[in-house]
């Protein structure tokens, strides 16, 4: 009975971090959605645009900001398992004025260098003016942060998750619509300044962040009504808090910016490297005499098709970091050694049995999914995505192993590998570009290599600082041969099926479906998970009684 507990409690994570992925996943195929038509409006150069306004938006945002969940998640989970639900609360109330303080700053920064950040370091001027609609969400988001930290640190990530739907479907609403209509002004203003394409698209992306905003809105509304709500039920569980310690504000500030500064370090290196990328790419190849406009097409089927697909998976690595984080600190703080060590090791399992057929069919159905969702059937944009399909079981990876250390306090332990990795990832762009000539497969390639180096360092430390040894076949190598002959099936029935119906839409849409099925029987024929572990997984009773009427158990 203890040990059933004990897997129950281990486990648990897992099922509110899939809560979150789940809802990261609608939020991601959302979002997905709405670039379609989006795309369509503002076209490849709209999405260079789009592109460059988020990147910088979004170091911005890391800067001040981004870490404030794991941090509030972190030291609320700490608190609560000592029975300090009053310094919980306290932790909640001085966060929300950090996040005030830090988002209001970030946004007058953005606001008034945004001309600087687009023309002179990203030579992209037409950017500023989605830029600025971005400046006053990093406030908003900040606030909404809080929130979404206070309610994981106590292992609940329904608000979290429920806010995100909500955001999104609000932010794709409004996108469209506002890209809409600002391009037709972008067309007006283009035909008295010159170049009326360039100011359409601007303004066009422009509309398209006024749907950010417009989400960031509604997620706070939905995050301050579930807290006023919860204030009852949390003002209860303050009457039952009879510990004598009260932690003063300047001291839970000083821990929260001490816990918040190594996240954010290895955050802000990990995401960086956007805007390098950007930065190296953009002078590099017009100095090589590639024309602006193709240039700037490069950089918005990168950004605008290949990053949006790529991050789909990659969200539920994510989800399950941030789970990840309250729970493990819960655990390492009571001395647990066997409940770390098992929480990684599931935590790793069900994060490479999702991205490694993620990967393989993202390789094996490059072209056609590109032309399924953008109508691209230039063969640059296919093998961007062929190319860089991998970076999917890397960036997976090291995101989880990302949040692992931090939730056994080695929080400094990222940092300086992102740094290592950035450092190294800077040289093999340089060398990409200048001597093989590989234009934006060399941007593919260095953002593999480097989610590629923090795989090896973070594993390397986690390993020794966690004492997990995980298991190489199960883990890793089983996923891997199963998604192989998964994507030989997929392509063998995508081709056979656009043979006999000469329709993309059909054959991809089919193919995908016959590859999850025929994955889910790989994976089980060859062990690569038992029963009772399918059972710790989200919805583990169904799938356990698909494979059972199968006999695959």
């Amino acid at each position: 009975m203890g040990n059933d507990n004990r897997d129950r409690s281990d486990t648990g994570f897992l099922v509110q971090g899939s809560i979150l992925a789940a809802a990261s996943i609608i939020s991601r195929v959302v979002g997905l959605i709405y670039r379609l038509p989006m795309t369509a409006i503002i076209g490849k150069r709209g999405n260079d645009f789009y592109g460059t306004a988020f990147e910088l938006y979004n170091i911005i945002l890391i800067i001040s900001s981004f870490s404030i969940p794991l941090a509030v998640s972190k030291l609320v989970a700490s608190r609560m398992s000592r029975g300090q639900t009053k310094n919980a609360l306290r932790v909640f109330r001085g966060s929300l004025v950090f996040a005030i303080i830090s988002g209001g700053m970030a946004s007058l920064i953005v606001f008034f260098g945004a001309d600087y950040f687009t023309g002179t370091l990203l030579r992209t001027p037409l950017s500023a003016i989605a830029l600025r609609v971005l400046a006053p969400v990093l406030l908003i988001v900040a606030v909404v942060g809080v929130f979404r930290g206070f309610f994981q640190g106590l292992h609940s990530m329904v608000p979290s998750a429920i806010s995100q739907i909500i955001e999104q479907v609000i932010n794709a609403i409004v996108s469209v619509v506002a890209a809409y209509l600002m391009f037709a002004e972008g067309l007006k203003v283009g035909a008295v300044l010159g170049d009326p394409d360039a100011y359409a698209a601007a303004y066009g992306a422009a509309g398209g962040t006024l749907g950010t905003a417009s989400g960031a809105v509604a997620a706070f509304v939905v995050m301050a009504s579930i807290y006023l709500l919860y204030r009852r039920v949390f003002a209860r569980k303050l009457l039952k808090d009879h510990s004598k310690v009260t932690e003063s504000y300047r001291s839970l500030v000083g821990v929260l910016i001490m816990t918040i500064i190594p996240v954010l370090l290895s955050t802000t290196l990990y995401n960086v490297s956007g805007i390098i990328d950007q930065g190296i790419f953009k002078n590099v190849a017009l100095s090589q005499g590639y024309e602006a406009r193709q240039v700037s097409e490069w950089w918005g089927v990168f950004t605008g098709q290949y990053k949006v697909l790529t991050n789909v998976p990659i969200s539920i690595a994510s989800a399950i970091a941030a789970s990840c984080v309250p729970s493990l600190t819960a655990a390492f703080h009571r001395n647990d050694t066997k409940s770390v060590k098992r929480q990684i090791s599931i935590a790793t399992r069900f994060i490479m049995l999702i991205a490694f057929p993620c990967a393989v069919g993202m390789g094996v159905l490059g072209g056609p999914i590109m032309m399924l969702l953008f109508a691209d059937s230039d063969n640059t944009s296919a093998m961007i995505m062929m190319t860089g399909a991998i970076s999917v079981v890397f960036y997976s990876l090291s995101t989880l192993s990302n949040g692992i250390l931090q939730g056994i306090d080695r929080m400094r332990i990222p940092v300086t590998n992102a740094a290592i990795a950035l450092v190294l990832q800077t040289v093999f762009l340089y060398g990409a570009m200048l001597v093989l000539n590989l234009h934006i497969y060399a941007v593919v390639l260095a953002n593999a290599f480097y989610a590629f180096l923090m795989c090896i360092l973070n594993g390397s430390a986690v390993s020794r600082y966690s004492g997990v040894r995980v298991n190489i076949k199960r883990t890793y190598l089983i996923p891997l041969q199963a998604a192989v002959v998964m994507g030989v099936v997929v392509y063998l029935v995508y081709l056979l099926l656009h043979a006999l119906t000469r329709s993309n839409a059909i054959s991809c849409i089919i193919s995908i479906g016959v590859g999850a099925f025929s994955y889910f029987i790989l994976i089980l024929l060859m062990r690569g998970i038992s029963k009772r572990e399918l059972y710790s997984f989200p919805g583990g009773s169904l799938m356990v009684s698909v494979a059972e009427r199968f006999g695959l158990l």
